[in-house]
């Protein structure tokens, strides 16, 4: 019995389905199914069972999963100690939105570590609403980035640290294929992966203006919808003061809608104190600091080869 598998216990139980584990840990259906299937014949349960509805554990399982939860808890703890007793740099794990991946992790990343003056690792992975908070509850990641996940019977705590306007945005010059007219509902929508989060601000203004799934598209990240937008492909929606630079050269114009501007807020939310790392407290303290507002609103275009980190999905970190 390892690690590894009870992490994938933990997932598949907490998400409800293998194919939900498999995309938060970006590994293959098969690889959650082979390390589910070593955990069932190490216990001799079957520990998850699957019907036309939904995924429920059995007697053993259901027992299994505190269990395994605080196992998991403190094999990340186990590690965080060898690494201070080897005088190692610390660890912060992000999880978060794919637009602040995109634009924004980075850079605060790089700035919280110049401020903490202490090295510090940082790793980042991209998950949905859905599965932030599974992944910071079982130590799979340090702080979320993105929506509000407190909620009754998380123990999660979430706070406002930057808010911000969503708008929709064209090619100045139209196109054939999505020049906006007509009902907003009716228009090609170019949307990043965050458009297929039903808990996401794109998500949400998307229902706002009753944008059936048929009217839209989605691109790897937020820059290549835009860049089809302004080809005249359809409408984007997008983070307005993010679009600051498009807008000023002419390359997009804003739509008006009867949704936009929606507010928007995002969250850092993390275990409560005494439960996360202290990195965790330095960052949260960081982000109410002039130097994080000025990055979240006003991002630099670019980093040193030697700090390039593209955003990747959720991998097993313990």
């Amino acid at each position: 019995m390892t690690l590894t598998q009870l992490s994938t216990f933990v997932l598949v139980a907490r998400l409800g389905s293998v194919k939900a584990a498999a995309k938060a840990l970006n590994v293959s259906e098969p690889a959650v199914s082979q390390a589910l299937a070593a955990l069932r014949q190490h216990l001799d349960d079957q520990l998850i069972m699957r019907d036309a509805a939904a995924m429920t554990l059995t007697s053993g399982g259901a027992r299994l999963l505190p269990i395994a939860s605080q196992m998991v808890a403190l094999g990340a703890e186990a590690q965080a100690a060898v690494r201070a007793a080897q005088g190692r740099p610390m660890q912060l794990r992000l999880v978060t939105s794919s637009v602040i991946a995109e634009f924004i992790a980075g850079p605060l990343a790089d700035a919280f570590a110049r401020r903490l003056g202490r090295p510090v690792e940082t790793s980042s992975g991209v998950a949905a609403a859905t599965e932030m908070p599974v992944l910071v509850a079982n130590r799979l990641a340090d702080v979320a980035l993105g929506p509000d996940l407190a909620s009754p019977g998380q123990e999660l705590v979430s706070e406002p640290v930057f808010r911000c306007k969503l708008i929709a945005v064209s090619s100045p010059r139209g196109g054939s294929r999505g020049a906006p007219r007509g009902p907003a509902a009716s228009w090609q929508w170019l949307v990043d992966p965050s458009g297929v989060d039903p808990a996401s601000d794109t998500s949400r203004l998307l229902q706002r203006l009753g944008v059936p799934e048929s009217r839209v598209m989605v691109f790897p990240n937020q820059t290549a919808a835009w860049a089809a937008a302004a080809d005249g492909d359809g409408v984007a929606p997008g983070v307005a003061h993010l679009l600051s630079h498009q807008l000023r050269r002419g390359e997009l114009r804003p739509v008006e809608t009867a949704a936009t501007p929606m507010e928007a807020t995002w969250y850092a939310s993390s275990l409560p104190r005494g439960l996360r790392p202290g990195v965790v407290g330095s960052l949260r303290q960081f982000l109410s600091t002039p130097e994080a507002m000025h990055l979240m609103r006003a991002p630099h275009g670019g980093v040193p080869p030697s700090a390039f980190r593209p955003p990747v999905y959720v991998t097993i970190w313990s």
